[in-house]
């Protein structure tokens, strides 16, 4: 099976290309990225050919594509996909930067037989799956509201040129959580309030939020979301979640499965991860729904759209002052 990768722009496109090399009957045919040296570099880490336009990429044919580049270029690249014939083609979250682009990438799609997947690897976390079988066997009853968070480092580059990103810490943040708290609960969001500030940097894009989410079964949640971890902080964010129900709690630390290391060398603390890959999850999963026609890949591009509602919608909130309802 030959996968075509488009950009290296997001941080998970090299992770994706190491769990790909590691798939037997699986390679990278073509990687186009938008630095030429940079593009090159990763042939030579990865395999496969560089193309300095991405078309010529498509031209080939692929069995499939991954597309990791800004926020801003998904639209053009998965439409571009589409269009060449690509059957599946996995896009990094959030599926856009805006609704209407995300909903003309979805009928574009659609419209060309092809299927579009959002990458949400935090579906694929042990700690998560494990929390959405007890929840399928109503371990906790009825919720009744989930309080969640999700802290990291601030990445910088294109993450924090609302042009290219589409928000700041808001908008990186927010759609994985929705989509777990929408993945548990086969509920959508139908109304948000939400705050957001600059709190920890000198920028012109938000770096910390506070969102309330009515979902359309009755519960709230609280999502705590920032770029709060600085360069001397040991970890470099989080994903929990507590689930409230008439008769229980499920609580989650996606990211536990680590050892916390103070080093007389570094003089400092630091974060060893040693726990399973998410990411290879993902991967394996999405694979699977390539080379299986009787298999659709679980996260759709309507996943994708619901998620990033709720980010857009937090923005507007903030901005008014008020609740935003989500249509």
């Amino acid at each position: 099976m030959k996968i075509g990768m488009i950009s290296f722009a997001h941080m998970h496109a090299s992770s994706y290309a190491a769990c790909l090399n590691e798939l037997d009957g699986v390679e990278i045919a073509g990687i186009y990225n938008e630095n030429k040296n940079v593009g090159q570099s990763l042939t030579q880490k990865f395999g496969g050919k560089f193309y300095s336009n991405y078309n010529d990429l498509l031209a080939e044919s692929p069995d499939a594509v991954i597309i990791c580049s800004a926020n801003s270029d998904h639209k053009e690249h998965v439409i571009a996909a589409a269009k060449a014939g690509c059957k599946h083609i996995l896009c990094e979250k959030p599926i856009s930067t805006n609704i209407e682009d995300a909903k003309e990438m979805i009928d574009q799609c659609d419209e060309n037989g092809a299927k579009l997947g959002i990458a949400f690897p935090c579906r694929y976390i042990p700690a998560v799956m494990e929390a959405r079988k007890s929840l399928e066997e109503n371990a906790i009853g009825k919720i009744l509201a989930a309080k969640t968070t999700n802290h990291g480092t601030m990445p910088g580059g294109w993450f924090v040129q609302k042009e290219k990103s589409g928000g700041g810490a808001v908008m990186d943040h927010t759609p994985h959580v929705v989509d777990l708290l929408r993945w548990f609960m086969d509920s959508d969001p139908v109304e948000v309030y939400a705050e957001s500030g600059t709190l920890f940097y000198d920028m012109d894009i938000d770096d910390a939020g506070l969102l309330t989410i009515q979902f359309d079964n009755g519960v709230f949640a609280t999502l705590d979301t920032s770029w709060s971890r600085t360069k001397s902080f040991p970890t470099w964010g989080d994903v929990t979640m507590e689930l409230i129900g008439m008769e229980g709690v499920i609580s989650i630390d996606a990211f536990a499965q680590d050892i916390d290391l103070y080093s007389d060398i570094n003089v400092k603390a630091s974060w060893e991860y040693w726990g399973d890959n998410m990411d290879s999850g993902l991967i394996k999963d999405f694979i699977t729904s390539v080379e299986d026609p009787d298999k659709n890949f679980p996260i759709t591009g309507e996943d994708g759209l619901k998620a990033l509602e709720v980010a857009i919608a937090a923005y507007k909130s903030a901005e008014v002052n008020k609740p935003v309802k989500i249509s």
